[in-house]
C-alpha cells in the first residue's frame, strides 16, 4: 500500500515538469511530490516498527 505514495510522488513530478516547460508555477507540484516521497518512507519504516514489536507466536 505504501508504493502508492511513489506513484503519486511521479505523477505529481510529470506535473511539476509539464507546468514547468509551459511556463505556469510548479511549485505546487513539485511540494505535493516532495511530501509523497516523504510519506513513502515514513510509513515503511513505521510498519517496520510496528511489525517488530508484535509478539511472535
Amino acid at each position: 500500500m505504501a508504493y502508492v505514495y511513489l506513484i503519486m510522488a511521479a505523477v505529481f513530478a510529470i506535473d511539476g515538469v509539464v507546468r514547468l516547460n509551459n511556463g505556469e508555477d510548479s511549485l505546487i507540484s513539485f511540494l505535493f511530490a516532495g511530501v509523497a516521497v516523504f510519506m513513502f518512507f515514513f510509513r515503511k519504516s513505521s510498519h517496520k516498527k510496528y511489525h517488530n514489536r508484535q509478539p511472535k507466536n
